[in-house]
């Protein structure tokens, strides 16, 4: 899998697209890391935030942190980075971007691997590591 617009987020589109049903779209968006992940984001295991230092990141869904789309791709604008990891986070497989800030609350909007040249790469996070995502190391891309 390489990612995907979660349920959620293609229900809400479709309804205002072919329905006519009003979608608010959050102004501030969080960034959160996962661990595991399956079928179209239904399951998202997400870093434990207990003792861990983790935290999702908090974005401004503007076009200073995603410049305008191209050829339906857009990627940050700026470094996005999480809190330095207090204690293992164990291996990160995916990035999920939500609507809360809290963990386990709220709903996935949408999802994609941690990939390096366009291959999926897992990292480990350990005690001391600082995941982040430099200027342009966070794309989505609708097909």
């Amino acid at each position: 899998m390489a990612g995907s617009f979660s349920n959620f987020l293609e229900n809400k589109l479709l309804d205002q697209l072919l329905g006519g049903v009003a979608y608010t779209f959050p102004a501030t968006i969080y960034i959160g890391l996962a661990t595991a992940i399956s079928g179209d984001g239904t399951t998202f295991t997400e870093v434990s935030t207990s003792g861990t230092g983790y935290a999702r990141i908090t974005v401004t869904a503007n076009q200073t942190n995603f410049p305008a789309a191209v050829g339906g791709s857009t990627s940050n604008g700026v470094a996005f980075s999480f809190p330095t990891a207090t204690t293992a986070w164990g291996t990160i497989v995916a990035f999920g971007v939500f609507d809360s800030g809290t963990v386990g609350s709220g709903n996935l909007l949408l999802w994609g691997d941690i990939l390096v040249s366009g291959v999926p790469t897992p990292k480990a996070i350990g005690a001391g590591d600082t995941a982040s995502f430099g200027i342009n190391g966070l794309t989505v891309t609708l097909y």
